[in-house]
């Protein structure tokens, strides 16, 4: 079965940096755009950053756009996410998730397939 477990979460200051790790699975890695939403408490789950399938493609949300950075290694079958200047409303549940879909719609949490369990991201003030 098809498997995505995230790691490299934990606890940071602002201002601080961390790389959140997503391996796949049970699927052809190489086939899927990958994306990394949150969930913050009380909040519903956001689009954070999307990777086309050849890694050609990529989009970010306003509020991370150029203090993330989204890659991944097809021969590892692993999708990143470098997350620099972190902020405390960055705190949240991440998660990395699969779809087969178009690049137009790699930022709709309706179009992905496949999640991950989410790991821990909490960044103190």
């Amino acid at each position: 079965q098809v498997q995505l477990v995230e790691s490299g979460g934990g606890l940071v200051q602002a201002g601080g940096s961390l790389r959140l790790s997503c391996a796949a699975s049970g699927l052809t890695f190489s086939n899927y755009n990958m994306g990394w939403f949150r969930q913050a408490p009380g909040k519903e789950r956001e689009f954070v950053a999307a990777i086309s399938w050849n890694g050609a493609s990529t989009v970010y949300a306003d509020s991370v756009q150029g203090r993330f950075t989204i890659s991944r290694d097809n021969a590892k079958n692993t999708v990143y996410l470098q997350m620099n200047s972190l902020k405390p409303e960055d705190t949240a549940v991440f998660y990395c998730a699969a779809g087969w879909m178009s690049i137009g719609t790699m930022t709709r949490r309706q179009e992905y397939d496949y999640w991950g369990q989410g790991t821990q991201v909490t960044v103190s003030s």
